[in-house]
């Protein structure tokens, strides 16, 4: 596997990490893992394959929880990523974003018990908090750094401007945003920052949740509980145009000898050198599909037909629901 910098001043990590979303939320996505040794398994096969970049959160399930079994005896052989900041609801009450540095470092005690482990090697705030200064958010993140408990800081879902702010109160290594050939947005205001700061861009869904990867052609194909199911981009018409975007990425695939996916992970690869995508899945054959991508070399003319099969503005439908769509960009 090749090797990319978790930013200026952070490890060499794999070139394509693993997000670990779906090995602990049964109920998110129609394929995530509904056994504990089963996501353990994925774990244990994706550092023997080299990728060796694992994410989670605290609000996956027990994800990390997972992780923390897998990493039992090996922990120096992965760069871990967790984040905080989602507190769940009580008597009815939706999600809350907490940055007050209380609740940092509460949460860091907390992730640390559950992974088993003394460090965590980048710590996110997982969404920014509309009521705490970023200041301030960052600022009890980095005494975790002094205290040996946390080695990197990471943002995830956050405006160019409050990752300069963050980046004065400390160094941040990685910014984690949503960024595929369905999501160009981060193409626009924080790849230049992010070039200019020197910070890795970690890409989260870069298979368009599944889009790109070709593997359903209806919504009867997710299941009952998959939140996919009123996502807007799997709402009707928009449904039925980005269907039609995928199966023009999987015609270029095709052509190249490779599958949608691996397409779509090589051209983020590709786009530039300080994106790392971290790519979820519950398969262990998903999971060794998409550490080929990492061999795979897309020339100027297949970068151009991959353009015109997916054009920067071409997806239909918001990203999130309203809800979610008020919690990023802040």
């Amino acid at each position: 596997m090749r090797q990319r910098s978790l930013g200026a001043g952070g490890p060499q990590v794999s070139a394509i990490g693993l997000g670990c979303m779906s090995i602990g939320i049964a109920d998110v996505y129609t394929s995530s893992v509904r056994d504990d040794d089963a996501g353990v398994a994925l774990v244990e096969r994706s550092l023997a394959l080299g990728m060796t970049f694992l994410d989670t959160a605290d609000i996956y399930g027990d994800s990390e929880r997972q992780v923390g079994r897998a990493l039992r005896g090996r922990r120096a052989e992965a760069v871990l990523a967790t984040k905080f900041g989602f507190v769940p609801g009580q008597d009815g009450q939706e999600q809350r974003i907490d940055g007050r540095p209380e609740y940092v470092v509460q949460a860091c005690e907390a992730s640390l018990q559950r992974l088993g482990t003394d460090y965590i090697d980048l710590y996110y705030l997982h969404r920014a908090d509309a009521h705490v200064p970023i200041e301030d958010t960052v600022g009890a993140m980095a005494g975790l750094v002094r205290q040996g408990k946390v080695r990197h800081l990471g943002l995830s879902e956050v405006a160019a401007d409050t990752i300069r702010r963050a980046h004065a109160v400390h160094p941040i290594a990685a910014v984690q945003l949503e960024y595929s050939l369905f999501t160009r947005e981060p193409e626009q205001a924080h790849l230049p920052t992010l070039e200019e700061l020197g910070i890795a861009l970690v890409a989260y869904s870069p298979l368009g949740r599944g889009f790109l990867a070709g593997r359903f052609r209806s919504l009867d194909d997710l299941a009952p509980d998959d939140w996919r199911r009123n996502n807007p981009r799997f709402q009707g018409e928009n449904f039925t145009r980005n269907l039609a975007i995928a199966d023009a990425v999987r015609a270029v695939a095709q052509d190249k000898g490779c599958t949608p996916a691996q397409l779509a992970l090589a051209w983020l690869l590709a786009r530039h050198p300080q994106t790392i995508p971290i790519p979820g899945t519950s398969s262990i054959e998903r999971l060794e599909e998409n550490v080929r991508a990492a061999d795979i070399t897309l020339s100027a003319a297949d970068l151009e037909r991959i353009e015109r099969a997916s054009p920067a503005s071409a997806v239909a439908g918001r990203r999130y629901h309203a809800a979610g769509m008020k919690l990023v960009g802040r």
